[in-house]
């Protein structure tokens, strides 16, 4: 079962203009070969999108994310980004701003970001096929633990103190369908680890 699409902490968003950030150029220019390839897009039957990326930006601890609902366009602007202002993990709360409201996925980027301050950018994709090929086999959330979640967040971090995820940047969401997330220094190194990974797994099953 898809489970994806539904904001499950408490989203405190104030509308804004469009955002005027030069971050989202980068947001924009990487999201186009994860769209290419699928793994941000649509379920066209399930009527939601799927996939997000994000990018420090603004103050300490803030991050530019694409906005809720937005997978299925092939050509975002401006005004399909939020930047995440704060959050409170223990609380289940996460503020944005902007002309739309932040990705679902914005309590597990935050979780991510607090990880390592080198970490500066993050990609949340879905691939069925990479996702039932590697879960298990690399660093996986548990199955029991649901996106966008605080228990997300508290995964993460058992995954990055014990397993390789702290080196790869690379991770199976074994509770969230089709769920994987790649982390990076800057927004081309996370997507271009993801898209690696993806071309390789197209390479043996081709």
């Amino acid at each position: 079962m898809i489970d994806e699409g539904y904001i499950k902490f408490r989203s405190a968003w104030t509308r804004t203009a469009p955002l005027s950030h030069p971050e989202i150029a980068e947001l924009l220019k990487w999201r186009r070969p994860l769209y290419a390839a699928e793994l941000i897009g649509h379920y066209p039957d399930l009527g939601i999108g799927y996939g997000n990326l994000s990018i420090r930006a603004g103050e300490a601890g803030q991050f530019i994310i694409s906005a809720t609902q937005t997978g299925h366009l092939p050509a975002p602007g401006v005004e399909h980004f939020a930047l995440v202002t704060g959050y409170d993990m223990a609380a289940n709360t996460v503020q944005s701003e902007g002309a739309a409201e932040a990705s679902s996925e914005s309590m597990t980027h935050a979780a991510l970001y607090a990880l390592n301050g080198r970490i500066g950018a993050v990609v949340h994709v879905h691939n069925d096929a990479l996702w039932h090929k590697l879960k298990g086999k690399i660093a996986t959330t548990g199955a029991d633990v649901a996106y966008g979640t605080p228990e997300m967040a508290a995964e993460f971090k058992r995954l990055y103190d014990t397993t390789e995820f702290a080196d790869s940047g690379i991770a199976v969401m074994a509770g969230h369908d089709s769920g994987l997330i790649a982390t990076g220094t800057s927004l081309a190194d996370a997507t271009q680890k993801m898209l690696a990974l993806h071309a390789q797994h197209q390479e043996i099953s081709g």
